[in-house]
């Protein structure tokens, strides 16, 4: 899977889980995405999916999650969490994510290739 972020493509791996397949099968698709603590843009998908949520305990830059059955979150930052997630996926090299996301609200795109 892809990641475009304006003139930026971030290669992401997808776990192998019905949620991870469900999302997958809605690609391509475009999403505002907005921040929330200084550590994350989340945006709500086009519609539900399936969940495995558990206390992963600590995020990672790059971390692409579920929270909730609708809510995608994609992670900038390391940190502790108490949260409940399903894991979609994580990003390759998120090295410049933080950089690139910034700290606004951002458009991001999620595609095949």
């Amino acid at each position: 899977m892809w990641i475009t972020i304006g003139n930026h493509r971030f290669k992401a791996n997808l776990i192998n889980t019905p949620a991870a397949r469900e999302f997958s099968a809605m690609l391509p698709f475009t999403l505002n995405m907005d921040d929330l603590n200084n550590n994350e843009k989340h945006a709500q998908l086009p519609k539900s999916i399936s969940t495995d949520e558990h206390r992963p305990k600590r995020i990672h830059n790059g971390d692409i999650m579920l929270w909730g059955n609708r809510t995608i979150v994609v992670f900038y930052k390391d940190f502790d969490t108490s949260y409940s997630y399903t894991r979609i996926g994580h990003i390759e090299d998120p090295n410049q994510l933080q950089q690139i996301l910034g700290q606004n609200n951002v458009s991001v795109m999620f595609s095949k290739n």
